[in-house]
């Protein structure tokens, strides 16, 4: 039995997709201005925790769909891999690599090693908290 307040329930529905979406735009933003994969991250798992509170342990494990050492994992794999390209390219590791993609339409699309790295430590980020905060929260149980 959930013996969680209704304010509290519905605060944590209406509050997640709202977070998750905004630490998507702190993402994309971040190699352009300040924000990023760190604070993104933050913020995500800062949404996921929310809604820990909100609902219980099992229906925040359900939303997840992976387990966050999971995502820990992958995240450090896109990091690390985010600096092979400027090898390939005969200079320093981790060198930022720029591409640009026409549209339809006439507009254009950037993509960067440096968000490839901002994904990476995004999700570094939030399988960590998350891994901290759902072992403390189910050692509470």
């Amino acid at each position: 039995m959930n013996m969680h307040s209704l304010i509290l329930r519905t605060a944590g529905n209406f509050l997640l997709p709202l977070l998750l979406l905004f630490s998507v735009f702190l993402l994309l933003r971040g190699h352009d201005e300040p924000g990023g994969g760190f604070i993104a991250g933050l913020v995500a798992a800062g949404a996921i925790v929310l809604y820990v509170f909100s609902m219980d342990i099992a229906s925040a494990r359900r939303l997840l769909r992976v387990d966050p050492r999971d995502l820990l994992g992958a995240g450090m794999v896109i990091a690390v891999l985010s600096g092979a390209p400027a090898a390939f390219l005969g200079q320093p590791y981790f060198t930022a690599q720029w591409w640009e993609f026409g549209l339809p339409g006439g507009g254009e699309l950037k993509l960067s090693t440096v968000l490839i790295f901002d994904i990476g430590v995004y999700l570094v980020v939030v399988g960590a908290v998350l891994t901290i905060i759902l072992n403390l929260a189910e050692a509470e149980d």
